[in-house]
């Protein structure tokens, strides 16, 4: 599901119920806003010399949807001459992708920002008790807005914490006046007049289905 103003994608078309190809090889989330689509390329390097990708004749094209964050103007060095780094940091990611990894300021996290916080890469997941299917996300958040209710220490996801993740707070009783007051709750950050802010993950599950059926996960965790 692409969302957004000015998306910054690379073969997600591809994941369309309707289309050809009925796999994908992997999935990458980048940030570096457009210079981060390499990133793909470099995963795709990787795959390609494991021999995985969509047939076509005696080839194959490994199939890399991707996503990136526009952050490039959320500071860190950018003066990297003539190639950006994220074809390289892509092949990396490929060769040390495990089951266990780090969020907050890693990988596609690593330049986000919210309007009040250090924003970044955070993961989730469940096993449902009456059928066994584990359902889980990895979300990079660039948000324009605050993850905090009216500058409190309150997280507006708290109704949604496990493992006392949040500090075990809730939410503030009673909740202050001003928790939907727009000046609190955007970031000044802008380029040429329009907000330079993304969100962008990946719901994973253990569960067959169709691709329409797919689809439909996808669009409500939109």
């Amino acid at each position: 599901q692409v969302l957004g103003g000015a998306p910054g994608t690379r073969e997600t078309d591809l994941l369309a119920p309707h289309n050809t190809v009925e796999a994908v090889d992997a999935i990458v989330l980048s940030g570096g806003s457009a210079f981060g689509l390499d990133a793909a390329s470099g995963v795709q390097d990787w795959l390609a010399e494991q021999g995985r990708g969509f047939p076509v004749g005696p080839h194959r094209v490994p199939i890399v949807p991707s996503a990136i964050l526009f952050d490039l103007i959320n500071g860190g060095d950018k003066d990297w001459g003539d190639k950006s780094p994220y074809r390289a940091l892509g092949t990396l990611a490929a060769q040390t992708a495990a089951t266990e990894f780090a969020i907050g300021s890693h990988g596609a996290g690593a330049g986000a920002l919210t309007a009040d916080l250090k924003g970044g890469l955070g993961s989730a997941s469940a096993e449902l008790e009456r059928t066994g299917i584990t359902v889980g996300s990895l979300v990079a958040v660039n948000s324009l807005g605050t993850p905090m209710v009216g500058g409190t220490r309150h997280f507006w996801a708290a109704p949604f914490e496990q493992d006392g993740e949040f500090g075990d707070e809730g939410l503030p009783e009673p909740m202050p006046a001003n928790a939907t007051d727009l000046r609190i709750k955007f970031r000044d950050l802008v380029s040429d007049g329009a907000p330079v802010n993304t969100t962008i993950g990946v719901v994973a599950t253990d569960a067959k289905l169709t691709r329409i059926a797919d689809s439909k996960i996808n669009q409500r965790a939109a």
